[in-house]
């Protein structure tokens, strides 16, 4: 029998078994999918944003729904910790721009392999096609149900009981369900009297109404996007914004999603701003066009169309200046400043789960200890990851919230176990 069972074979559960085991536990890891960390292999493009460089006054402010729950985690295992710790164990890493940090190698399949790798020279049992049906506790052990299949044959296998004095549930949330994230650990927690705060997704697509399909495939470069709820202004940030079939996203409109999918849920009115010249206010984007048109040697007297479609030209992407046109039938050289500042788009929905890079909601951060990830309600039981109602920005921080609180899950796993021997 093993000393702590880990349920999740994500970034956060592989952590806790390898910060469990380095403490001499003998730990098994549950994993339904037939290979560990099989969601990590997407992240970051194919490349895996493993974390950030920035310091914890910056990085607390991409963590919601309160960074304070995560400060602890965050300071028994770092990002500059994870940075040393991947480096030591034979994943050298990179800094790019932004601060994210990546494998030397860019390739994300390096991250889980280097892990897998730990956890084996460590002990841990790893088993894999191993879908847990259900937990209980009695005895003062926990037990997990599990489901084996053949990951061959693809064929089931007879119902085998794992148990052990110490349970840690690292199951994720809801996002991206083909990875095996179903939820599952939800249903885990509420058989061992947690409660779950309301889900939903986040760091994902939002779709404006009347959207022109012409704008799919197009990225912008260091462009301005503003949120607006109701006619107010929440937020306002800079970045790389991208049009795809399933609306405005990229790192830019990720950040402002969180808010506007909890708006569009409450039947709120939602409204992103584009700001196609962040640089410039609205003053100095007029003299740019009137010497943009003094240079083409017209004047707004006789611009034309043709001459006023090569202005346009000059001031976005050309593959932008159809969709723009066709969304301000009544643009004209006088309020053309105005909407390249206030391109207005009206948000009518959003991607869910089966495309949002991370679930928000989850086990409430007031039913778990921070200084130790161990649950308030469940003596010898510990939560980590994407399962909490705690998630981050894009940028590396998810991942970095994932192996902090899964460190810390471990370890404090780990002192379970010596206090209960020598009891």
């Amino acid at each position: 029998m093993s000393d702590v069972i880990v349920i999740g074979g994500g970034p956060a559960g592989m952590m806790a078994a390898i910060k469990a085991a380095e403490k001499g536990c003998k730990v098994t890891l549950l994993e339904k999918n037939n290979i560990c960390g099989k969601k990590i292999l997407i992240t970051g493009k194919g490349r895996c944003n493993l974390t950030n460089t920035k310091s914890w006054s910056e990085f607390s402010t991409h963590i919601h729904p309160s960074a304070n729950f995560l400060k602890p985690a965050f300071f028994n295992f770092s990002n500059a910790a994870t940075i040393d710790y991947f480096n030591s164990i034979g994943l050298p890493t990179t800094v790019e721009q932004g601060e994210r940090v990546f494998p030397r190698s860019m390739r994300a399949a390096d991250v889980p392999a280097v892990l897998v790798e730990r956890m084996e020279k460590l002990g841990v049992e790893i088993i894999c096609s191993s879908h847990v049906l259900n937990v209980s506790y009695s005895d003062a052990l926990f037990h997990c149900l599990c489901s084996r299949s053949d990951s061959l044959r693809g064929e089931r296998m007879d119902m085998v009981k794992y148990s052990a004095p110490v349970l840690i549930i690292a199951t994720g949330g809801l996002s991206y369900p083909g990875t095996g994230s179903t939820g599952d650990g939800y249903e885990f927690a509420k058989s061992l009297d947690h409660s779950v705060t309301e889900t939903f997704p986040s760091l994902t697509a939002l779709m404006p109404r009347k959207y022109d399909t012409d704008l799919v495939g197009i990225e912008l470069k260091n462009v301005g996007l503003s949120l607006f709820i109701d006619m107010d202004l929440i937020k306002i940030e800079d970045g790389d914004l991208t049009f795809t079939s399933n609306g405005i996203e990229g790192a830019l409109g990720f950040r402002l999603s969180r808010r506007a999918v909890l708006a569009l849920m409450n039947g709120q009115r939602v409204e992103l701003v584009l700001d196609l010249k962040p640089a410039l206010s609205l003053e100095k984007l007029r003299a740019r066009i009137s010497r943009d048109l003094e240079r083409m040697g017209v004047t707004a007297a006789n611009v034309g169309r043709n001459r006023f479609r090569t202005l346009l030209r000059g001031l976005m992407p050309a593959a932008l200046v159809d969709p723009f046109q066709h969304h301000h039938p009544d643009l004209s050289l006088s309020n053309l400043p105005d909407k390249l500042k206030e391109w207005r788009f009206e948000i009518k929905s959003y991607t869910g789960y089966e495309r949002a890079v991370v679930t928000a909601g989850g086990i409430p951060q007031k039913e778990i200890i921070a200084k130790t990830m161990a649950s308030k309600k469940q003596p010898n039981l510990y939560f980590a990851g994407e399962i909490l109602d705690i998630d981050g920005d894009t940028g590396g921080y998810n991942l970095q919230v994932a192996f902090s609180t899964g460190a810390l899950a471990g370890q404090s796993a780990a002192q379970q176990i010596l206090k209960l021997k020598s009891l």
